[in-house]
């Protein structure tokens, strides 16, 4: 037997044990706590817990004139604590993590922040991130002078950012689809700079409490420790807390003219950008299997993508291009983009226009489907191969309000799926109509 066969046979019967092992995890819901979910899966792979805390504050909370506060909220929660044996500085806090050989992260999305820990299983060395997690949850200090510096880091990364085409017509694109929701609205110089101390505490107030979190646990603990685990994290922090307005509603797209629905940004680019979309489907919407594999077709399967046929093995117009669907909790969209040459743009979007409108009128071909739903049923065993991906998964659920066997059923979910539900959940969420779209780039070339 070759080395080059032994190597191939080793690692496709690792991904058939990592398909039958993980596929059967459970995930269990542990006792609620303070008024947050939690769920657990245990494995013994390896001596680590990942641990994931997700908060309902993300960007779509944050006031008018001052974006980026809710990233601000918690970006700064690990530069300064009052920890249990008195206030702990940034310096304490980055030599205490190192320590323990552990990870701790901050992150926020438009739904929510997250926190993340990963730290060997060890009891003791457990015990001590999620001590320092949890001060960093319930009681960050927000010092005006850390507070000042941190606002200047951020104005200036985001004058950097906006050099770059790619930010740039992100930010664009969003405020395009998202119109009045408040998703459309991204930190600026000027909203960053009115952003105060008092409006992070008063944030971090408001949100970060109990009813408004969700823990998930992935690694080498049982039922009675995760249970531990989840009450060491949120024992200060509240449980509620005063009522929060609702959120407007994300209204559909509307139809319009083409004139309507395009923009043209002059940017001195090598390159135009473009990108198309409209708003679509929540994660939990029953048409979600349609629409993911029917986008594998589209624009998600890379080079077996119609997408990719058309624009670029057919013209040669652009290297990559690409669709896929953002599904949130309450909402999502559906975007298509490509980079090609100035003096190309227009011809670009006629075809990724053309293909993506004749995929909504026709749907994939018999063939197109069972090569779609056999590569995403045959390459999910990687999707959960590790504890990370095991946690994002879990935390996708839970946030989403999935059942818990969504990963059981998972492959036979995209089995399930037809030609005619592809065909008919694209004509329901999309239309050409009532797409929005950005071109950036250099103007008479």
């Amino acid at each position: 037997m070759s080395i080059f066969f032994k190597t191939t046979f080793a690692c496709l019967f690792s991904i058939g044990l990592f398909s039958n092992a993980y596929a059967i995890l459970p995930i269990e819901q542990l006792d609620s706590y303070k008024g947050a979910k939690a769920y657990l899966v245990q494995t013994k792979a390896l001596p680590m817990v990942d641990i994931e805390v997700s908060i309902d504050a993300g960007d779509r909370y944050d006031p008018v004139g001052k974006s980026g506060l809710a990233d601000m909220t918690a970006g700064l929660m690990n530069y300064g604590v009052k920890g249990i044996k008195g206030p702990l500085t940034e310096a304490q806090i980055a030599d205490e993590i190192a320590d323990l050989g552990a990870n701790i992260s901050l992150s926020v999305g438009g739904e929510r922040a997250i926190l993340r820990i990963r730290s060997l299983s060890r009891q003791d060395l457990r015990d001590r991130a999620v001590q320092l997690a949890a001060a960093m949850l319930s009681a960050p200090t927000y010092y005006p002078k850390i507070v000042e510096r941190e606002k200047q880091r951020t104005i200036t990364s985001l004058l950097e950012a906006e050099t770059k085409p790619e930010f740039v017509l992100e930010r664009r694109f969003k405020k395009s689809v998202y119109g009045n929701y408040p998703l459309a609205d991204s930190p600026t110089v000027k909203s960053v700079a009115a952003v105060n101390t008092g409006d992070l505490k008063q944030f971090h107030q408001q949100f970060y409490r109990g009813d408004r979190m969700i823990v998930s646990i992935v690694g080498d603990v049982n039922r009675a420790q995760a249970n531990e685990i989840v009450q060491a994290l949120l024992k200060q922090i509240p449980q509620s807390g005063q009522p929060i307005a609702k959120l407007p509603e994300l209204v559909r797209s509307p139809i319009e003219p083409l004139a309507q629905r395009e923009i043209q940004i002059p940017f001195d680019s090598q390159q135009a950008h473009i990108a198309m979309g409209m708003t679509a489907v929540a994660r939990s919407n029953p048409d979600y299997f349609p629409l993911l594999v029917g986008n594998y077709v589209l624009g998600g399967g890379g080079f077996v993508s119609r997408l990719m046929s058309e624009v670029r093995e057919k013209r040669g117009l652009a290297y990559s291009v690409s669709s896929y669907f953002i599904p949130g909790k309450e909402n999502g969209i559906f975007q298509a983009g490509l980079q090609t040459k100035n003096d190309q743009a227009s011809l670009a979007l006629e075809v990724m226009s053309s293909t993506i409108a004749q995929f909504i009128a026709d749907g994939p071909t018999p063939s197109e489907l069972a090569a779609a739903k056999a590569n995403l049923v045959n390459g999910y065993p990687l999707r959960i191969d590790n504890n990370r991906k095991l946690l994002d998964n879990i935390s996708s659920i839970a946030w989403n309000d999935l059942p818990l066997d969504t990963m059981e059923v998972w492959t036979k979910q995209v089995e399930a799926v037809t030609l005619e539900q592809v065909k008919a959940a694209f004509q329901k969420y999309l239309a050409m109509d009532r797409m929005k779209i950005v071109v950036l780039g250099a103007k008479n070339q």
